[in-house]
């Protein structure tokens, strides 16, 4: 059990899950508003020895060292690798800190604002129409940008309308091959789709200038990565040298800090995150309680 188990901003988590965070912890906090900074986050913090954080700050190794008492941090968001992940886990494995984190809890959703704003596109719904007149997904030409757990739902979904599925990653996957999907070099795939979707890990950028050249003209780009997958600059100069267009759920998608992006003509943002839905917040409340039970050996 912990002495105290502190959430430093929202979590998330659903009403059932917070409530069972009182059987793990014989003090617990819930913050209800992200901290302005790491004296903040330090002040939330104090002799915690449990500490809960989502995807929209961070515990660097300045507030590790300054908060001893940690002994597990709770990643309600996704963690697939030491370089991205919003807690430098270096630091923590060095000094006995175990950090857990959740994977595959939200990508149903992103399938969903995938299908819905492609349609939009071809069929010219509250928008200009990709092509003079409406265009079905059967027969599109569509590349994937990464074929982990979003891309490759993606990618099947398409796939069952009938796309022309093409994929790049960093490994081959012969599983979605069998399926009828090709790989193809990234530099080939993006000079062949007329579609790209873009489904990478936070802080994995691919697309360069050379990469948008290839893209060329008339094309529609997809970000469904956690973050952006290109400079913002590439992007916008991608946008203004033709018919292009460009996709995504949230501004931060568009890697523009300024964003002044996100109200190009060429962009299409939601402002909505697609994977924070009901069923994902369960998911997500299910794995970071079962993270918490692991820890404690439950």
């Amino acid at each position: 059990m912990f002495d105290k188990l502190v959430a430093i901003e929202p979590v998330s988590l659903v009403k059932e899950a917070e409530q069972e965070l009182f059987r793990y912890a014989r003090e617990v906090v819930l913050y209800e508003d992200i901290p302005a900074d790491d004296e903040e986050i330090i002040r939330r913090i104090g002799d915690a020895d449990g500490v809960l954080l989502s995807y929209t700050s961070r515990i660097n190794r300045h507030v590790l060292e300054t908060c001893p008492d940690i002994k597990y941090v709770g990643m309600c968001c996704s963690l697939y690798s030491k370089e991205s992940a919003n807690v430098d886990i270096e630091y923590a494995e060095e000094h006995g800190i175990t950090v857990s984190g959740v994977r595959d809890y939200g990508d149903a959703g992103v399938v969903e604002y995938a299908i819905c704003e492609l349609v939009r596109f071809l069929h010219g719904y509250d928008r200009p129409m990709w092509k003079d007149i409406p265009v079905e997904i059967t027969g599109l030409k569509v590349g994937i940008v990464g074929m982990g757990v979003s891309g490759g739902m993606i990618a099947e979904a398409l796939k069952f309308m009938g796309a022309d599925v093409s994929y790049y990653s960093r490994s081959r996957k012969p599983g979605y091959e069998e399926k009828g999907m090709k790989y193809r070099s990234l530099h080939e795939l993006l000079e062949y789709s007329e579609v790209v979707f873009t489904c990478l890990n936070k802080n994995v950028i691919l697309l360069h200038e050379e990469e948008f050249k290839k893209l060329g003209n008339g094309k529609i780009l997809f970000n469904t990565s956690i973050g952006p997958a290109f400079e913002a600059g590439e992007l916008k100069n991608w946008l203004e040298s033709g018919d292009n267009r460009f996709a995504c759920d949230t501004a931060a998608a568009t890697g523009d800090p300024t964003g002044e992006l996100v109200n190009h003509p060429g962009v299409f943002c939601v402002n909505a995150s697609a994977g924070r839905t009901k069923q994902a917040f369960e998911i997500l409340s299910k794995k970071v309680i079962e993270n918490i039970r692991k820890f404690l050996g439950e």
